[in-house]
């Protein structure tokens, strides 16, 4: 397997539009990298200049040391893997996944080995003679595997590939391409918008925005020290609450946060006490926010969500939504005036101007 590196790689469509500036990034020879970001981040386009399908316009991409900018998709040596399987319908399952190793001239006798021990791999040995019409949706995306697998590439793509599939398939194929990737140990690079599976299939995640990088980490590391606050906000569900609040200006004591005077744990005190008397946003996940009885903001419940045995209830503080976890929501309703609560052990702070995250201790994060 392979490293990728891309160096400053920058895409400019002719028409003017900025699609990526000054990406770089190092993947190691047989990390598990997830893109993840909204659509129009960049992401697809980043992943197809590195197998070749795109032209980058300025900068480097590198596959095992060598810069492949010029060099087409077949001698990059990667395999990638599409939403949409990519199957060819007239064609078998067993020659699906052997098409690209007769293109390659690879003798029969090897190719046979090849198929049979992906399709084992897969689970797949059953439908090695079925039409791909005759596949559900998961199966199609298993013979789509098998097809990259039996190439054994350098590097491995995955452009979204679990975007047609239902909630409980999509689950279930997270937990196969990331029990594929132990067994194999490919070097992997995941496109996707969904930040679930950017979070639990990912041994590093890339966030995106705008062409850019935002922050780059372990994803527990991006979820709990957020960069800023779009990464707090993308990173998690639901997202992070954001407040605006003002940190007092005698020895940053208390954060006002609406009519609502909050003690600043010890450690947030320390570092906020440079913007002493300045607005700051308060970026607080649902489950540091609790119903209050007497003092608390004063929020209007706007949904209420079941999810298995809690719920997520939804208000609005004035024009500002703010999400709330509960075990049991007895008694609310929608239209409900209430007052809600916010425990700041775990909370994070955001520069009103740069929304750049304001570093908190390890012990403070959350």
């Amino acid at each position: 397997m392979a490293q990728v590196e891309l160096d400053q790689v920058t895409k400019v469509y002719s028409g003017g539009t900025r699609a990526l500036t000054d990406i770089s990034l190092k993947v190691a020879s047989g990390e598990f990298v997830v893109l993840v970001g909204p659509s129009g981040c960049g992401k697809s386009t980043l992943l197809r200049i590195i197998a070749g399908l795109e032209d980058l316009t300025t900068g480097e991409v590198r596959i095992a040391g060598r810069v492949v900018n010029h060099i087409p998709p077949r001698g990059r040596d990667v395999a990638m893997v599409f939403q949409n399987y990519a199957l060819y319908p007239h064609m078998s399952v067993y020659n699906n996944i052997a098409f690209g190793l007769r293109a390659r001239r690879t003798p029969p006798d090897e190719i046979r080995g090849l198929v049979r021990e992906a399709a084992r791999i897969l689970d797949i040995e059953r439908l090695l003679l079925k039409m791909p019409r005759e596949l559900s949706g998961g199966e199609r995306q298993r013979v789509a595997l098998g097809r990259a697998i039996v190439r054994d590439p350098q590097v491995f793509l995955f452009d979204e590939p679990l975007s047609n599939l239902d909630a409980k398939l999509r689950a279930e194929m997270r937990s196969e391409i990331t029990s594929l990737h132990r067994k194999l140990r490919g070097t992997s690079i995941y496109v996707t918008h969904d930040q679930t599976e950017a979070m639990t299939m990912g041994e590093r995640i890339v966030v995106l925005k705008d062409g850019v990088i935002m922050q780059e980490g372990a994803p527990r590391e991006v979820y709990r020290s957020p960069a800023n606050r779009f990464v707090a906000g993308f990173i998690g569900s639901p997202p992070m609450n954001f407040l605006e609040a003002e940190v007092s200006s005698e020895g940053a004591e208390h954060l006002q946060v609406g009519e609502l005077f909050l003690p600043l744990p010890p450690a947030a005190r320390t570092l906020l006490l440079p913007l002493a008397g300045r607005p700051v946003y308060l970026g607080i996940r649902a489950e540091r926010v609790y119903l209050e009885r007497e003092f608390g903001l004063l929020a209007q419940v706007t949904l209420i969500e079941p999810v298995g045995d809690e719920a997520l209830v939804y208000a609005r503080v004035g024009a500002t939504p703010v999400a709330m976890r509960m075990r049991e929501p007895v008694g609310l309703r929608v239209g409900e005036q209430i007052r809600l609560g916010l425990d700041l052990a775990g909370a994070h702070y955001f520069d009103r101007e740069s929304e750049t995250r304001i570093p908190v201790s390890p012990k403070h994060a959350g």
